[in-house]
């Protein structure tokens, strides 16, 4: 009897990273074919939901593998397509897209689609989390790296789509300082597996990988399958204490997660909660708008198997030196040097 075929399914945005991947559709394929794959691509439209739609038809339809390319928000749908289902495919992901957090955490060579499919022909693969976020009274939502909310969740919102595509991170941190001085806190209860904490916050996060937003060590310790969302809640809104809290992030050296400004909890379920809710809390699943709070969090332990690049997924490092990459570390060091200008006076 004849041996059946693996099937791939490619599931692209074409508008991501000044359309990169409308360039390599075929060669992807072609590389997808090498692997033993039988491959087809689909190209995601501008109806909401395209590539949640075709990722959750591809996995209820038995397909082995889904590629998704595209950015954090493509990669999201595709996540949340395959999620809902008892028996899922594969996932590897060809990131294309502004800030490619899931890939910098995987160690996924980034804005090179060929490089990013040749992870797939190394055969390394992890169990790895999603997490799950329900709004009190509305449905549930997927996220494979992060959740936030409160302060600076409106930044993917407020940066239009032709800056991504044109300036990529600088858009974003261009907006984020522009942001900075609007930030405010309000009360919240948080409650959490090792307890409660009631008072002020400004933001929280809800990692389930190292990378938010770029920075590599934001959550320095987060593991990618240990069950456990690494939850952070700044605890102020003054602008030096934030502007040093973004340097210790920027310089990587970790500290900001003994801050006094700062509560960092590991954590497979939360629920926040705002106290005196002046305006919308609203909640960020990896880059897109994910309803507000009062919302609860759950950790789905080993729940997708992906390829990543586990030659390389301890490495601290950036992986390659690309215009992007250079860009952001000349931000940040500007963001340790304000910092250590700012202790000294």
């Amino acid at each position: 009897m004849k041996e059946r075929k693996l099937r791939a399914r490619l599931i692209y945005n074409p508008s991501s990273g000044q359309e990169i991947m409308k360039k390599n559709v075929a060669d992807v394929l072609e590389k997808l074919e090498s692997f033993g794959y039988e491959a087809s691509a689909f190209q995601t439209k501008i109806s909401p939901k395209s590539a949640e739609i075709e990722a959750k038809r591809a996995t209820q339809d038995g397909f082995d593998l889904i590629v998704a390319a595209g950015g954090d928000g493509t990669i999201n749908e595709v996540v949340s397509g395959i999620s809902g289902n008892e028996k899922r495919p594969k996932l590897a992901i060809i990131p294309a897209g502004t800030t490619n957090d899931l890939a910098r955490a995987l160690k996924i060579p980034r804005n090179n689609p060929i490089d990013a499919v040749d992870i797939i022909g190394k055969n390394q693969t992890l169990k790895v989390d999603v997490g799950v976020a329900t709004p009190i009274g509305k449905d549930s939502k997927y996220f494979i790296n992060i959740a936030a909310g409160g302060a600076l969740t409106e930044l993917t919102y407020s940066v239009p789509s032709n800056l991504k595509t044109m300036f990529g991170y600088l858009a974003y941190l261009s907006k984020g300082a522009e942001l900075l001085p609007r930030v405010k806190c309000e009360k919240v209860r948080v409650t959490h597996d090792q307890g409660v904490f009631e008072g002020k916050m400004s933001m929280f996060f809800v990692a389930l990988t190292n990378s938010v937003g770029g920075f590599e060590k934001i959550a320095p310790d987060a593991k990618l399958d240990d069950g456990k969302f690494t939850l952070i809640l700044v605890k102020t809104d003054k602008l030096f204490e934030l502007i040093a809290l973004l340097g210790m992030v920027a310089n990587g050296s970790g500290k900001h997660v003994n801050d006094v400004n700062v509560e960092y909890i590991k954590t497979s379920h939360l629920k926040v909660e705002p106290l005196e809710q002046k305006r919308p809390t609203l909640i960020n699943l990896d880059g897109e708008f994910g309803g507000e709070a009062p919302v609860e969090f759950d950790n789905l332990k080993n729940h997708i198997e992906m390829f990543v690049n586990l030659d390389e997924i301890n490495d601290l490092n950036y992986i390659g030196d690309d215009e992007e990459t250079l860009a952001f570390e000349a931000v940040a060091q500007k963001f340790a040097e304000e910092a250590d200008r700012m202790k000294s006076e």
